[in-house]
């Protein structure tokens, strides 16, 4: 991340394990918050006893203080021990800090126990670290990773619905078992754990339930019916995403169900081609819908449900699951990280999306995710 020495001194108070900001300063995975500074290039992390000795050697920061120090100092005789808020406030005024930029959530409680210091705070917009838009080459290597993982996650699935059959009432049955949604995920779950990754609200949505773009899945899945895998976990090690979407059909697909696959997958292809730097990104958005209505698949609402692509094309992704950019709301730069992700979704047909990584370039996308489109198992 870029530095200099005269910038306003940058605040995060919060847990790297859940928060993006953190995690990309300081590379220290905690479950807990603390206190991250980052004054004329100077970065200090406060911890606390738990963390300290770990922080010192895994975490990417020039000092160390502890927290039990500082508490120590505001605590004094008093037989309670101190709120956090007042802690975090003596150990600005002792540095000397009287403003500083901090992320957009930082806490209000915070925020106000600070002005009560007459320390002012002041919300970056958009991004804390502007550097987090254009993904670095090594940014871009644990992208991949992250598609390993989750690629696993779907080569599991897969092997699952090849060994399933179909029972008297078409459902499909493993191991001897229905064959659930829960099932499934807990298998594709299983194998994103092992492939070193932590899942993260994996999707199994068949049938009707697909057409519900961001319901998880529930219950028996059946033959010949669209089954939609939306696998997006995080890798334990690095703390970035990966997201892959495939539908995919075991036994026999109907006329109405291949037309509808392989309308979304010529969709996808379309999108694929025009992505590169400078482009618009709602042009694009809106070729596919148009692309897609020319196929017979407008967008509208049918007996009060939205039916059609009524979701975004892409969203950017890296230390979080859905970060900036929305691609149909900006104009593409070089090195941005995007999901591509069209999908149709029409009740009693079921629904289709096919979603892959990209890298966007001057020139063009280069394709991060690897994963085969295959329709029938």
């Amino acid at each position: 991340m870029s530095k200099t020495k005269h910038d306003t001194p940058k605040l995060i108070v919060a847990a790297s394990e859940t928060d993006p900001d953190m995690l990309y300063a300081t590379k220290f995975w905690a479950p807990d918050p603390f206190i991250f500074l980052q004054r004329n290039s100077k970065r200090t992390l406060v911890l606390s006893d738990l963390e300290i000795d770990r922080g010192r050697k895994q975490a990417d920061a020039d000092e160390f203080v502890m927290f039990s120090e500082m508490e120590r100092e505001v605590h004094g005789k008093s037989k309670t021990a101190p709120p956090y808020e007042k802690v975090l406030a003596h150990f600005l005024k002792k540095r000397g800090v009287k403003s500083a930029v901090v992320p957009a959530n930082f806490p209000l409680g915070y925020a106000q126990e600070l002005a009560a210091n007459k320390i002012r705070v002041r919300a970056t917009d958009g991004f804390f670290w502007p550097d987090r838009e254009a993904k670095s080459d090594k940014e871009i290597e644990m992208m991949r990773r992250a598609l390993r993982i989750t690629e696993a996650g779907l080569r599991r699935a897969i092997e699952v619905l090849k060994a399933s059959k179909r029972d008297s009432r078409n459902r499909l049955t493993w191991s001897g078992k229905a064959l659930t949604s829960e099932m499934l995920r807990a298998e594709i779950d299983s194998a994103v754990l092992r492939a070193g990754g932590i899942p993260t609200g994996t999707i199994v949505a068949g049938g009707g339930q697909a057409c519900d773009p961001h319901e998880r899945g529930h219950g028996p899945l059946y033959a010949d019916s669209l089954i939609i895998l939306d696998v997006f976990p995080r890798d334990a090690k690095t703390g970035y995403f990966g997201d892959m979407t495939r539908t995919v059909l075991r036994g026999r697909a109907s006329e109405a169900q291949r037309k509808l696959w392989e309308t979304v997958k010529a969709g996808q292809a379309l999108a694929l081609k025009r992505i590169k730097a400078g482009v618009d990104g709602m042009t694009i958005h809106k070729a596919i819908q148009e692309f897609f209505a020319s196929r017979g698949f407008p967008t509208g609402v049918r007996n009060g449900r939205r039916v059609g692509f009524f979701h975004g094309t892409g969203h950017g992704l890296g230390l979080e699951i859905h970060e900036h950019p929305r691609l149909q709301k900006v104009v593409l730069k070089d090195r941005q990280v995007l999901t591509v992700e069209p999908g149709l979704y029409y009740p009693g047909v079921g629904g289709a999306r096919q979603e892959d990584v990209v890298v966007v370039t001057k020139t063009d996308c280069r394709i991060l995710s690897r994963f085969p489109k295959r329709l029938e198992i």
